[in-house]
């Protein structure tokens, strides 16, 4: 398993046990999360309150697992293609092509830059 595969995972357990100090340490100090189309959070303080939001919003019972991905490497900077599932006790299980972007921070440790759980749906216009 690639080393960036077991930290998606352990962000993941971090979002759903709402440990929010430790699911910030994956991310770079000025990593971008897409919240929802059209809404991103810039930021490690900027990312914390919106998981806190994310959290409210689904009654603190949102649950993120991946079932599936493949990363592309080069030199410092990965490329994620993964199928991410949500589900809450107020969401049907929803399944994204999520996209993510990790870069090497100044210690050699992969930190994630973008995190983008919507993927190539932020092309899409509603109408």
């Amino acid at each position: 398993m690639h080393s960036i595969e077991t930290l998606i995972r352990k962000a993941d357990t971090a979002i759903n046990e709402e440990d929010f100090d430790t699911l910030l340490d994956f991310y770079a100090d000025d990593a971008v999360l897409v919240i929802k189309p059209g809404m991103n959070a810039v930021g490690k303080e900027q990312i914390r309150k919106a998981f806190e939001a994310i959290a409210a919003h689904f009654s603190h019972s949102l649950v993120v697992k991946q079932a599936g991905m493949t990363i592309l490497e080069t030199g410092d900077t990965a490329l994620v293609l993964a199928r991410t599932v949500i589900t809450a006790n107020n969401l049907p299980a929803t399944e994204r092509a999520a996209t993510y972007v990790f870069k090497k921070n100044p210690n050699d440790r992969w930190v994630c830059a973008i995190d983008n759980s919507y993927g190539h749906d932020l092309l899409r216009v509603d109408d």
